[in-house]
């Protein structure tokens, strides 16, 4: 008995962790979903417009193009904000193509409250960088998305968020380890502050790193806990994409 328990234990212990793994929780009070990916084994993307130039603006369309080449959207989420024509407010590199520059300076909304940061992603790795330090730091992404404000650098949280604000939206982002193989996705269930937003990635979830992506229209396409939200037409989106495998 013992031994066969053992046995069991052990195969368990070998079982390989999945490289994309979505759940509800709760935090202090608050509901989130969140969604892990291990950057080493799953292909993150930035995703705006299709081939043709249109926005995409769904995360149906993006299914509908990637179904085309035999690929399917695992996971996906809105990724920064963006101008009324939905392109990107600040940096955007999609493909290793840069369609808009970095912003350095402050300015009005959630972008301009610095710091902000730019989340960027590389082959086997993706990192959330505080933007004056991504300027100057020569990293070379194949995708990248700038946004703010940050909500986790070096492991505080970003200075002017307050304990007591009256500010509650549901809110998205993302956080990275150190070693940029980890990277959490995040999405409220209910209205939440910046300040118990970014207590969510250094806290509970134990990162250093952490970006906010948006409010309001913030949405999530997680087929594995039965999701895929509709709405306004979204700007940049970042997913995970994974190979179609057709049914025996």
């Amino acid at each position: 008995m013992i031994r066969a328990l053992l046995v069991l234990l052990a195969a368990l212990s070998a079982a390989p962790v999945a490289a994309l793994d979505c759940s509800d929780i709760t935090y202090d009070g608050n509901r989130y979903t969140i969604c892990e990916v291990d950057a080493a084994r799953e292909q993150l993307r930035l995703f705006l417009r299709d081939d043709r130039g249109k926005v995409y603006g769904q995360f149906s369309a993006i299914e509908a193009a990637l179904a085309q080449d035999g690929e399917k959207l695992a996971f996906a989420t809105n990724a920064g904000m963006y101008h009324a024509d939905r392109s990107p407010v600040g940096l955007y590199i999609e493909d290793q193509q840069q369609q808009m520059r970095l912003i350095p300076n402050a300015g009005p909304g959630n972008f301009g409250l610095l710091p902000n940061g730019v989340f960027c992603m590389r082959k086997g790795r993706a990192d959330v960088y505080e933007s004056l330090t991504f300027r100057d730091s020569g990293v070379n992404c194949a995708h990248a998305t700038q946004s703010g404000p940050m909500l986790v650098i070096d492991g505080a949280l970003h200075p002017r968020f307050l304990v007591d604000s009256n500010s509650y939206y549901i809110r998205n982002g993302v956080g990275t380890s150190a070693d940029g193989k980890r990277v959490v996705f995040a999405i409220s269930r209910n209205a939440v502050t910046f300040h118990q937003f970014g207590r969510l990635f250094r806290d509970h979830l134990d990162l250093p790193s952490a970006l906010y992506f948006d409010g309001n229209i913030s949405r999530l396409h997680a087929p594995s806990v039965g999701r895929s939200d509709n709405g306004f037409m979204m700007g940049p989106v970042v997913g995970v994409v994974e190979e179609h495998l057709a049914a025996d």
